[in-house]
C-alpha cells in the first residue's frame, strides 16, 4: 500500500485505526477535506494545509503531524503540512509526551517560552517542525493553501484566513480540560488517535 518506511510502532498504529467507527455525521465534515486534496491532485499542483487553532498548542499541532504523517504512509505526494494559532503560546508538553509514546521520534532544538521541536515517524523523510506560531506567520504559506480550522473558538474568532483558497471547519474537543487530573494521559491519547483515525480516513479516501 505504501513505499514510505514509516518507523514500526507508528505504521503497527496506523494499521489498527478503525476508520469505519467514524460516524456518517463526521464523514461528511471530513468530506470537503477530501474533495480539496482530489482536486489538488487532479490538477498536478501542490498540497498546503495549514491547521489552525487559537493558540497553536495542541490540537492544531496533532492534527498537522498526523496529517503528514499519513500523507507519507499512502504515498501521496507533495503534501505539505503547517499549523497556526490566532495567538502564539507553545506546543504544549504533554502533546510531544503522548506523540513519543506512539512512537514519533522528537527534539528539542530551542528552548525558552516557544520551543521548537523536531518530529520524525520515518528515518528517510523529512522533520516536521513544530512550535507555536500565528497561522499568518512567515513560516506558513501565503497563499494557495486549505485553512483548517481545529476549534470552534478560532473559527468563529478568525473570520477570515487571508490567502486560503479553501476554508474547511474540522473541529475537536480541546484535550486542555483534563490537565492536572487523573484523566490526562487517557485523554490526550484519546484525542491524538482520534485525529489520526479521521486523517487515516481522509488520505486513505483519495488513493
Amino acid at each position: 500500500m505504501n513505499n514510505t518506511i514509516l518507523f514500526e510502532t507508528i505504521s503497527s498504529s496506523i494499521k489498527t485505526l478503525e476508520i469505519n467507527e467514524i460516524s456518517e455525521q463526521r464523514k461528511d465534515i471530513l468530506k470537503p477535506l477530501i474533495d480539496y486534496l482530489k482536486g489538488k491532485i487532479e490538477a498536478d499542483k501542490p498540497i498546503r494545509l495549514n491547521f489552525i487553532c487559537t493558540h497553536n498548542s495542541r490540537r492544531s499541532h496533532l492534527s498537522q503531524i498526523w496529517a503528514q504523517t499519513m500523507a507519507a504512509y499512502y504515498n501521496i505526494n507533495n503534501v505539505s503540512c503547517y499549523s497556526g494559532g490566532t495567538e502564539a503560546t507553545a506546543m504544549f508538553p504533554k502533546i510531544g509526551e503522548t506523540l513519543t509514546n506512539q512512537g514519533f521520534s522528537i527534539n528539542k532544538l530551542s528552548e525558552g517560552k516557544n520551543p521548537v521541536y523536531s518530529i520524525k515517524f520515518s528515518e528517510n523523510e523529512p522533520s516536521i517542525i513544530a512550535f507555536s506560531k500565528q497561522f499568518s506567520d512567515d513560516f506558513n504559506p501565503t497563499s494557495e493553501f486549505a485553512a483548517i480550522m481545529t476549534c470552534s473558538s478560532a473559527d468563529k474568532g478568525c473570520p477570515m484566513v487571508f490567502g486560503c483558497d479553501k476554508r474547511i471547519a474540522i473541529t475537536y474537543e480541546d484535550p486542555k480540560k483534563s490537565d492536572g487530573t487523573p484523566q490526562q494521559i487517557e485523554t490526550y491519547l484519546k484525542r491524538s488517535l482520534q485525529i489520526a483515525t479521521e486523517m487515516k480516513f481522509v488520505f486513505s479516501s483519495i488513493t
